[in-house]
């Protein structure tokens, strides 16, 4: 079986068909930090990453949220002091699809490799963004 790191994520539709119980059970060993959890009736991938601060959580939400746009699959990303909790499935059909356990894996990738992409492409240390920057009613002129 090709690694989930390497494989793409196809379009899915609301006819595409929900991983059984087997196909969940068969894909479940390569993500092994990941737990299957039930939200609202629907089955979801979600796993809980701890980083040393603010900043590392922040950069890896980032990477895992550029993942995502380039797919065109999106994950619940909240992002806390210390931690990120990831949320998979596929909105589409309610439930998991083999585009979760791609997505996934690779989230693992972005977490192994965190220091080494974040040398790479570094956060800059101050984005320069403060509240007077943001529109306002005081401060129409603001785009």
């Amino acid at each position: 079986m090709k690694d989930l790191t390497q494989q793409t994520c196809i379009p899915c539709s609301g006819n595409s068909p929900r991983l059984s119980s087997v196909e969940i059970a068969s894909l479940t060993p390569q993500i092994p930090e990941w737990q299957v959890v039930e939200d609202d009736g629907e089955l979801h991938l979600q796993r809980i990453y701890r980083f040393r601060n603010f900043t590392n959580a922040l950069s890896f939400t980032l990477f895992v949220g550029a993942i995502a746009e380039e797919a065109g699959h999106h994950p619940v990303l909240l992002t806390e002091w210390g931690k990120v909790t990831v949320t998979w499935w596929t909105h589409a059909i309610g439930g998991l699809h083999q585009n979760d356990f791609i997505m996934a894996a690779k989230t693992d990738f972005i977490a192994l490799n965190l220091q080494k992409m974040a040398e790479e492409f570094p956060l800059p240390s101050n984005v320069g963004l403060s509240f007077a920057d943001l529109p306002s009613k005081r401060n129409p002129s603001v785009n």
